[in-house]
């Protein structure tokens, strides 16, 4: 049977998931969303995504790639996915994509932000599932002058889960963009690169914050890119607060304009 390839663009809420890649016994985006693959194509459909988010962690961006029969136009299969998937998923757009595509491998860039709340009503339920508290004041220009020198080709081992990568990889990334902008009631860090290690942007927050909380000496960033372990890295920032916003493709691997 002949089958039809689309990237489906993902919304989720991570706080009931146990991460996107499917586990036995635990409730997964990837899991729900080839639950519900099948039901609609009468076998099973792999689910790949751009990218595995850790438990809590939120996409409005997430990038998957299924391959289909051809009776699936993109815009039906959106349809019947958002009428029977949970309210915690959603997806917002579909693309039809040549045969080549891979969700993971074609990626260009992946654009992530993490939220950080400064003021007293960050604690309240509507919002702390979606940003992390910080109570400690913060230096705006300490902040902004350690996430300068993140931009450009780096070895991001100090802010990578030791193991996770294979012995051969270099733990090199591209940032193609990093800052801060202020938002109503705090902050948001956006970041955009090739790749990204395991809870590279968890770590990456946990540490500036740090120093501009003044925890951490001014030139900490800097001594840590040049680091060849993690030894010395800050703790990670809480799942909670991190987004998958978006994933680039060339467009050539697109069969209509997005």
């Amino acid at each position: 049977m002949t089958a039809r390839t689309v990237q489906l663009v993902l919304h989720y809420d991570g706080s009931a998931f146990a991460g996107w890649q499917r586990q036995p016994n635990e409730r997964t985006v990837q899991g729900e969303l080839e639950q519900v693959l099948t039901r609609l194509t009468g076998g099973h459909v792999a689910a790949l995504g751009a990218g595995r988010t850790d438990a809590g962690v939120h996409a409005r961006g997430q990038a998957v790639g299924v391959r289909v029969p051809e009776r699936w136009s993109a815009a039906n299969l959106r349809r019947a996915l958002n009428a029977l998937l949970p309210r915690d998923i959603w997806v917002a757009a579909a693309h039809e994509m040549r045969a080549d595509f891979h969700a993971r491998y074609s990626a260009l860039a992946r654009r992530y932000s993490y939220y950080v709340g400064t003021d007293d009503e960050a604690r309240s339920p509507f919002r702390r599932h979606t940003e992390w508290p910080v109570a400690r004041a913060l230096d705006r220009d300490l902040l902004d002058a350690a996430t300068g020198g993140l931009v450009g080709d780096h070895c991001f081992i100090a802010f990578a889960v030791r193991g996770t990568a294979p012995d051969t990889d270099d733990h090199r990334c591209l940032v193609q963009s990093a800052s801060w902008r202020d938002r109503p009631g705090g902050l948001v860090f956006e970041i955009q690169a090739n790749r990204f290690l395991h809870h590279m942007v968890r770590f990456l927050v946990g540490t500036l914050v740090e120093v501009a909380s003044r925890r951490r000496e001014p030139d900490a960033m800097d001594r840590l890119l040049a680091a060849r372990h993690n030894d010395e890295v800050s703790p990670p920032a809480p799942p909670h607060g991190l987004f998958l916003d978006r994933v680039t493709y060339p467009s050539d691997l697109y069969l209509q304009p997005e």
